[in-house]
């Protein structure tokens, strides 16, 4: 058994000169709110859910981006209801939110 089922990772990078970035889309509260979330849905810790900060993941075009693994899902976000969404179906009950995957083809 792993230690953690899940970590979400959350590109909190800025860029300069204009460049696009997650931290232009205030990715750090949704940092924040997910983690507050995981606290209150019982699945933060050992045999649960890590939230983690990440530096560059470099899909910066389709920002902000989240990816959950091992599942290698990732996601891209518009507000806190995303988030939950992510929380409860895929973090909480184990199913992809297919409207929130960022295309594979988007890169930075």
């Amino acid at each position: 058994m792993a230690y953690y089922k899940h970590h979400i990772f959350f590109c909190l990078n800025q860029r300069r000169a204009g460049e696009a970035c997650c931290a232009d889309h205030d990715a750090q509260a949704a940092f924040d709110h997910c983690k507050t979330r995981i606290r209150e849905a019982g699945l933060a810790g050992p045999g649960g859910v890590r939230v983690n900060k990440a530096g560059c993941l470099d899909r910066c075009a389709g920002g902000p981006v989240a990816v959950v693994y091992p599942d290698e899902a990732w996601y891209t976000f518009v507000d806190k209801s995303d988030l939950d969404e992510i929380v409860e179906s895929h973090l909480k009950n184990g199913k992809i939110v297919e409207r929130l995957l960022l295309p594979p083809n988007v890169g930075r």
